[in-house]
């Protein structure tokens, strides 16, 4: 049984798997710092405020004497903008790498067609030859 999981564990494309897995937590995380670090402050610009921060507030909330906001309901839609970004970058990132795999892989050359033999009318003219004979 452990022959059987080493065997599995140590084929080609689990191990492909895991790298790409890695590497992609990894470039998941270059592209949060990208778009927190660059597009957002750049869109931000646009609304005079941290794109991140963006809300509609539903309740207003208390301010206490330290300056803390509590009890505010509010709806955090520059967060859910900047992961959709954050997907949208990771998404087409993905697909241009998948697009050149697929690019430098050979094509592969049709099998090679297998001679035809004869006609069904060809093969009823000889044997009437043959049987002419």
């Amino acid at each position: 049984m452990l022959k059987e999981f080493k065997d599995f564990a140590m084929k080609g494309n689990l191990v492909d798997i895991a790298v790409g897995f890695v590497m992609g937590a990894a470039f998941n995380k270059v592209v949060a710092s990208f778009t927190g670090g660059i597009v957002s402050p750049l869109i931000g610009l646009l609304f005079n405020a941290d794109f991140k921060d963006l809300k509609y507030v539903i309740k207003e909330g208390v301010a206490d004497e330290a300056g803390a906001v509590t009890g505010e309901v509010a709806v955090m839609y520059g967060e859910f903008l900047t992961n959709v970004i954050d997907f949208l970058i990771v998404a087409f990132v993905m697909f241009m790498i998948v697009k050149g795999v697929n690019a430098m892989k050979k094509k592969e050359e049709p099998a090679p067609e297998a001679p035809k033999g004869p006609s069904q009318e060809e093969l009823l003219a000889e044997i009437r030859d043959l049987l002419k004979k």
